[in-house]
């Protein structure tokens, strides 16, 4: 359970920094996951789609459709792009973890780069900076600064707690579900190994809880997308 991780520190321009190499090497797999899952889908483009065309599209539409559930589509289309990377890419994040994991030297390699908080709130602080700049981008920084404003000038230090509030909910409710998630599928893991009959015990859990997770998997991620789309939208809009 209480792995360690592989940190290494590296000295750029006078200062110390600490990289975790599972999550670099995780983010990368992720990354290039996701890469090949659009490429391979848009490789052969027809008419008439089948197979991975068939997927894509379909992530194109329900992206399309949370999008269109908090701003008209002239406003959202420009987001439609984000939308289905942030989805695909939490999506497969969560994914990583759920199979196996891989301890070599009791540092843990091989988990969902999401079940890493630096990670998840990473990908939070990323999203919450973008409403900001996309709202100084479409209405300007005079029109972006009075919203901190409204309705009443009192309301500028709610307005900022809200920020932050929304950055850590944002971040936390990803890590802690895909963690917990992974926490317990290495407790039954765990007592599979403990004789022939703790074998046959966790094996039904086992499958029960990886079908689980797998569903809780794409909800964060449909959770994470509706959020980042609600966010923009509230930023952008001039109703808010």
């Amino acid at each position: 359970m209480h792995h360690k991780s592989p940190l290494v520190d590296l000295d750029l321009f006078g200062l110390t920094l600490t990289f975790n190499l599972a999550n670099v090497l995780m983010i990368t797999i992720a990354s290039v996951i996701v890469f090949l899952i659009a490429f391979v889908s848009t490789r052969t483009l027809a008419i008439k789609p089948t197979g991975m065309q068939n997927f894509i599209e379909w992530v194109m539409d329900f992206v399309k459709g949370i999008i269109k559930s908090n701003m008209d589509w002239k406003t959202g289309g420009q987001f439609h792009i984000l939308g289905i990377t942030l989805l695909m890419y939490i999506f497969v994040s969560n994914m990583l973890g759920l199979p196996f994991s891989v301890v070599y030297n009791d540092y843990l390699w091989w988990k969902s780069p999401t079940a890493d908080p630096l990670v998840a709130m990473t990908l939070a602080v990323m999203v919450v900076g973008l409403t900001h700049f996309y709202a100084v981008r479409m209405k300007g920084f005079s029109e972006y600064g009075k919203d901190f404003f409204r309705p009443m000038s009192f309301m500028l230090p709610l307005k900022l707690i809200e920020e932050f509030a929304n950055t850590l909910t944002l971040g936390l409710r990803l890590y802690g579900n895909i963690f917990a998630g992974e926490v317990l599928l290495t407790l039954l893991s765990g007592s599979l190994a403990v004789g022939v009959g703790g074998h046959l015990a966790a094996i039904l859990p086992t499958l029960a809880w990886q079908g689980f997770s797998l569903f809780v998997g794409a909800i964060q991620a449909f959770i994470f997308t509706m959020l980042t789309m609600v966010y923009i939208s509230h930023k952008v809009s001039h109703d808010h």
